[in-house]
């Protein structure tokens, strides 16, 4: 079962933070399938914590990042790959809202078996909900 959401455009297409927050991590995660490189922010709401990730991007978009650089909502954070480098996907986000991340860093799982589903289910809250995408 997949836990996010992809977002299916071009090449190229800058990816913009959807919320105010800072880089918590990145990584380049190579293996065919994978994500290719990936950036997970950090954001606190009120008392709230928790993080978004931004699969699928270029290799630029993570070339200069730092760790606590501050982003704010509708800041772009990078741009889509191309399939040799995000996974041999074609050019897509994958964008995901995690609450916890279990001691991960730079990487998450994005799709869930079913014996784990319904843990996965309440860690990854439903992003179309959040971003008010939900028919």
């Amino acid at each position: 079962m997949h836990l996010g959401l992809d977002l299916w455009t071009n090449a190229g297409t800058a990816v913009l933070a959807a919320f105010d927050g800072e880089i918590y991590s990145f990584k380049d995660n190579t293996n065919f399938g994978d994500y290719g490189p990936t950036i997970i922010l950090k954001h606190a709401i009120n008392t709230i914590e928790f993080y978004t990730l931004y699969g699928h991007l270029s290799r630029e978009s993570i070339a200069n990042l730092n760790v606590g650089t501050v982003l704010k909502q509708g800041e772009t954070l990078g741009y889509l790959g191309k399939a040799e480098v995000n996974g041999d996907y074609a050019p897509h986000l994958h964008f995901q809202i995690i609450k916890d991340l279990q001691g991960n860093s730079g990487d998450y799982p994005g799709v869930s078996s079913s014996g784990d589903l319904e843990f996965y289910k309440d860690n990854c809250p439903n992003p179309e909900v959040v971003l008010g995408l939900e028919w």
